[in-house]
């Protein structure tokens, strides 16, 4: 009995000094893996550190690792809410709502969450997204094709028909509109060690598109700026100050510019058969892993909804359609945490602006269809925000602007119903015009959003400042 109270004490003992502060484990590049795949993300966090301290790893290991922390840290940041939390706000959003309700909602993953570090965690948006899903379900079963027009789609609505009024036949840009902007992004204090230098990138637009024009600067904060190339796909400004403790890092930029609206009346242009072996036709008919890849359910579905059509207007009008009839908006995980959006909106028939144009732009170049990214901001009066949209390449016609997730307006005159298939409203502001584009001068750390570029970007000598470690905001100045 002696002996196995010794041999149970030594057991504890051993295990005991195994936890302490100070104390090395023999960690592994597996065990992280394992860790991750489990859901246990502090323990990646911690285990990274220790071995990246105290283990010797290639350099292919170490970028791994790293990788997996910094992913680690970013879906913690999404993924919020405790089960205390998530049935708080929904006792707020729904009042009564059965146990039965909830498990059905989290089976079909409406309630979305992640096991982490052993618990359930909410999306930070699951409630209000949850909202959204039911209202779109009760619409459906009570034979509702849409919900009632908002503010913002009246307006557009009304936009849509100036501009229709003002187009001629050449499709060129018509009802402009000149807006100042002033953009700010602040570091929280003491996000980085006081006098350390923050290195920040701003969004700045191109000047290269017919429907962008009169940028002007007006000003910088801190004064001394670069501004990227306008041969940059993803155009920026970059500023350079040094923290100060106790107090947050500012940055700003103002400038103005003229924004115009565009439409093609496409079903009447003179379309010819792609040239296969232009650059624009290869470019933009490819896959771009990770974002835009023909997967085996990509394939099926573009396939089916274009069956016997060879001509390619036709051809965007049945996914748009499909698109607008199957996917709902709603708010968006960090798009850095999910492995492949297309497939992300196709298994839960959701997704955001962006999340609903990759969707669109992989049915569409499987289909040897030439479509661009571009994104930026969406301008409208009290209604400015993030957005992302694109543009389909037609042989003869050129670049036409498409809208995915403005959607098919409320409307019995078709060419208003169908105005963002093949034309946009002036209210934009055009960053981008690809996805994972470099930025001037070089980031040196892991981006906070790997493919657009819409809120800026900021890091130290120390690393990458997440989205939680900063704020942006936007003022925009009607002419």
């Amino acid at each position: 009995m002696n002996k196995l109270r010794i041999c149970i004490f030594l057991a504890f003992y051993i295990l005991l000094i195994s936890c302490q502060p100070g104390v090395k484990r023999s960690i592994k590049a597996a065990d992280i893996t394992a860790a991750f795949d489990q859901g246990n993300l502090t323990l990646v966090t911690q285990w990274t550190d220790s071995l990246l301290v105290h283990g010797k790893s290639d350099s292919i290991t170490v970028t791994k690792l790293k990788s997996l922390a910094d992913m680690a840290t970013r879906i913690k940041a999404d993924f919020t809410l405790s089960e205390a939390e998530i049935e708080s706000r929904l006792k707020n959003e729904f009042g009564g709502y059965s146990q039965n309700d909830r498990i059905i909602w989290e089976k079909n993953n409406w309630l979305e969450y992640k096991i982490i570090d052993g618990a359930k965690r909410y999306f930070k948006r699951a409630v209000s997204n949850l909202k959204i899903i039911l209202e779109s379900q009760n619409r459906k079963n009570n034979g509702e094709q849409k919900s009632a027009d908002s503010h913002l789609s009246l307006f557009r609505l009304e936009h849509t028909r100036k501009v229709l009024s003002a187009t001629g036949n050449d499709g060129k840009p018509v009802v402009p509109v000149k807006m100042k902007v002033t953009y700010r992004l602040t570091v929280k204090a003491d996000a980085i060690p006081d006098s350390k230098s923050v290195r920040c990138w701003l969004p700045w637009p191109r000047g290269i598109h017919e429907r962008q024009k009169q940028i002007t600067l007006i000003k910088t904060f801190p004064e001394n700026h670069l501004i990227g190339p306008d041969s940059m796909e993803q155009r920026s400004v970059y500023l350079e100050q040094k923290a100060l403790k106790g107090k947050p890092v500012i940055f700003e930029l103002e400038f103005e510019y003229l924004s115009m609206a565009q439409h093609f009346d496409i079903r009447n242009q003179k379309i010819w058969p792609y040239d296969t072996t232009s650059v624009i036709f290869k470019k933009y008919t490819r896959e771009q892993y990770p974002q835009i890849v023909f997967t085996d359910q990509i394939k099926k579905l573009s396939d089916s909804l274009v069956t016997g059509i060879n001509n390619p207007v036709e051809k965007v009008r049945r996914l748009y359609y499909w698109i607008n009839d199957h996917i709902i908006w709603t708010g968006a995980l960090e798009y850095s945490i999910i492995p492949f959006i297309p497939g992300y909106v196709l298994n839960n028939l959701r997704g955001d602006c962006g999340m609903q144009t990759l969707l669109f732009m992989t049915l569409a170049r499987y289909q040897q269809i030439p479509v661009k990214w571009q994104s930026g901001w969406m301008m409208h009066p009290d209604e400015v925000n993030l957005h992302d949209w694109c543009e389909v390449y037609y042989q003869g016609v050129g670049w036409v602007p498409l809208d995915m997730s403005f959607h098919l307006q409320n409307s019995n005159n078709l060419r208003e119903k169908e105005f963002y298939i093949s034309g946009i409203d002036a209210y934009r502001l055009i960053i981008n015009d690809a996805i994972g584009s470099l930025l001037v001068p070089e980031k040196r750390f892991s981006r906070s959003e790997p493919y657009d570029f819409q809120r800026g970007e900021v890091e130290w000598d120390g690393g990458n400042l997440y989205f939680n470690q900063w704020d942006y905001h936007m003022k925009v100045e009607y002419f």
